[in-house]
């Protein structure tokens, strides 16, 4: 009997070869930063080189995932020629995404380095799903993961292209995290004394009876301010992505860098704006409360600061930037003052 399975295992031997190939450069990918080119960088050519080499990868996948769908399998030599195609494609691939310079923005490259790592990550998981299948037919889990290859080099043509479309992309999926925080935690305020209503009575374990579930009333009075920091913090991202959208620049050097400086700081909004939410449910602790409010602060501060400073705050909009600011500082003073037994 083994010398029956021998043949279809030797035909598979050059995918585990492959398998180990795609995994050094994803760790490359991962790792490595692209570098500047000697020649001066050309957009149009770099897109539709991306485009094709993306296009290319999807067709290898497709014949890959037709040779091992039916018997007869693919013989050792076919295989081996099918492992290197696919090596091939994948290394165009990051060489193309190598080929974009740090100069372009490191928003952008980020997003092109997570498109370049998907479509490797998909490759990578569509050979593991063959090696370790029984090839008698086309499994789920082949189809599934052919499937996702062909999504992942879809996203060539949905890629931001130059830095400014890049911020503009980042800033919205924060404000998109922040405004289901806030709306989870206006949810919350209004269900009354008990944000846990949503889970089920338990007579033994006695969720309903435990205190620790309900808001005090100096917890309520310090609740207010923490959503006037949410809010603001939502407003904040709202105006900044506004502006970037309607005066953002890549233009040069320092347009691009102010753009990044607005996106790293932004992608700080959502995390922090968690931090205060989740301290804000019950059992409070008012000193946790604070610190986590006076950390959001800081970061909004920062990223009205940098909007300030930058290209795409414009005279006509640095009216919101003040005002803004002052909500904050309103809202984490009022903070302050009823946390201040707590310190």
């Amino acid at each position: 009997m083994e010398a029956a399975g021998a043949g279809p295992r030797l035909a598979r031997e050059p995918l585990r070869d492959l398998r180990g190939a795609l995994l050094a450069v994803l760790a490359r990918v991962r790792e490595g930063e692209p570098g500047e080119g000697r020649e001066p960088f050309e957009p149009p050519r770099f897109w539709d080189a991306l485009g094709q080499t993306f296009k290319a990868t999807s067709q290898e996948a497709t014949k890959l995932s037709l040779a091992f769908s039916r018997p007869p399998l693919p013989s050792a030599e076919d295989c081996q020629k099918l492992s290197e195609d696919i090596q091939n494609a994948i290394l165009a691939v990051a060489t193309v995404y190598y080929s974009l310079p740090k100069s372009q923005g490191t928003t952008l490259r980020k997003m092109v380095r997570d498109a370049t790592t998907e479509v490797v990550e998909g490759m990578i998981q569509l050979t593991e799903t063959i090696l370790s299948t029984s090839l008698e037919s086309l499994s789920q889990e082949q189809l599934i993961s052919t499937g996702s290859v062909w999504e992942a080099c879809e996203q060539a043509s949905n890629l931001p292209r130059d830095n400014q479309a890049a911020v503009v992309s980042a800033l919205a999926a924060c404000l998109g995290v922040v405004r289901d925080a806030l709306e989870e935690m206006e949810h919350a305020l209004v269900e009354g004394q008990d944000p846990y209503s949503d889970i089920m009575e338990d007579e033994e374990l006695g969720f309903r009876g435990n205190r620790d579930t309900y808001w005090s009333e100096a917890d309520r009075k310090l609740l207010g301010p923490c959503m006037g920091l949410m809010k603001a913090s939502k407003a904040c991202l709202k105006k900044v992505l506004g502006v970037v959208k309607a005066h953002g620049k890549a233009d040069s050097s320092e347009q691009i860098a102010q753009l990044d400086d607005l996106a790293d700081i932004g992608n700080e909004i959502s995390p922090s704006v968690d931090e205060l939410a989740l301290s804000m449910y019950p059992p409070v602790n008012q000193l946790a409360v604070r610190l986590n409010a006076a950390k959001l602060t800081s970061v909004l501060k920062k990223v009205l600061e940098i909007t300030k400073t930058s290209h795409v705050c414009l005279p006509s909009e640095e009216g919101w930037v003040q005002f803004l600011t002052g909500a904050v500082d309103h809202n984490m003073d009022k903070i302050k003052n009823f946390t201040q037994g707590e310190l």
